[in-house]
């Protein structure tokens, strides 16, 4: 990390900050000086991260109001400020034919992945971002962009998010920029169902990495973004010219053959 990102003594709290993207993000954020909180529904995995990073943290879901307030609160009250909120937590569930999918799995989906957010950036905003000023990267999806198989509810709603990001924008600058990082593919447990069969043709050669992601959210979140707001950061490898790419789409056959857990 370079001076010129502007992040020593800021504050930030990563959403689904103790595995994959978010953990790594949060370990950068930490590399690049900032003064970390990390939140997740495992205890355990939010206390060793937290742990681990030099940093705090406090477990719950994301989606629920009251943590969301309690989360703000304690970032407030440890460090004194709350400068960059990362909303990585997601949930890539219901899966299947959106004729087939539940009414109540569609509003946890959007709940999860672009309420919550929504509801974090209004808590920061009004605690202390609308007067100091700050900085949201959102986490969204490089098939936000496209239609793909069986993955419908979860697709929709990273569009939605992405079209808050850039509502957002608007309405909170100058003071807050909001911004928006796409992942293509990345190595992480929730795309494991994907990438775990093997290989992936991609343009770049492979799949993506966290730190591939998370190098992203970082700048977009210091100083080094700093004149940037509204926007969405595509990595993704290539996805999108896959299609001029020899055998370029793999990640769609995977996705017609596969399913992810249950989360």
């Amino acid at each position: 990390m370079t001076s010129s990102y502007g992040l020593h003594g800021r504050a930030a709290l990563v959403t689904g900050g103790t595995r994959g993207i978010g953990r790594e993000v949060a370990r950068q954020l930490a590399e690049a000086g900032a003064l970390v909180c990390v939140t997740a529904r495992n205890r355990d995995d939010v206390r060793r991260t937290a742990a681990e990073l030099g940093g705090i943290g406090l477990a719950g879901s994301v989606a629920d109001p009251a943590h969301q307030s309690a989360l703000v609160d304690l970032v407030l009250r440890e460090f004194g400020r709350i400068d960059i909120v990362v909303n990585n937590a997601a949930t890539n569930q219901p899966y299947g034919p959106l004729m087939d999918v539940d009414p109540r799995a569609w509003r946890e989906a959007f709940t999860v992945n672009v309420e919550a957010p929504l509801r974090l950036v209004q808590a920061a905003w009004r605690r202390w971002m609308r007067e100091h000023g700050g900085s949201v990267v959102n986490v969204c999806t490089e098939g936000a962009g496209h239609v793909g198989p069986n993955v419908g509810a979860y697709g929709t709603s990273k569009a939605a998010l992405l079209h808050l990001t850039q509502q957002l924008a608007g309405e909170l600058a100058p003071g807050v920029r909001v911004n928006s990082v796409s992942p293509g593919l990345v190595r992480t447990e929730m795309a494991r169902f994907v990438w775990e069969k093997g290989p992936v043709d991609l343009p770049l050669g492979r799949i993506g990495e966290p730190e591939d992601i998370a190098r992203a959210v970082v700048w977009l979140a210091s100083d080094a973004a700093g004149w940037i707001t509204g926007a969405d950061l595509l990595v993704d490898g290539g996805t999108r010219v896959r299609a001029a790419h020899p055998g370029g789409y793999a990640v769609h056959d995977r996705l017609r053959s596969s399913a992810p857990p249950a989360s």
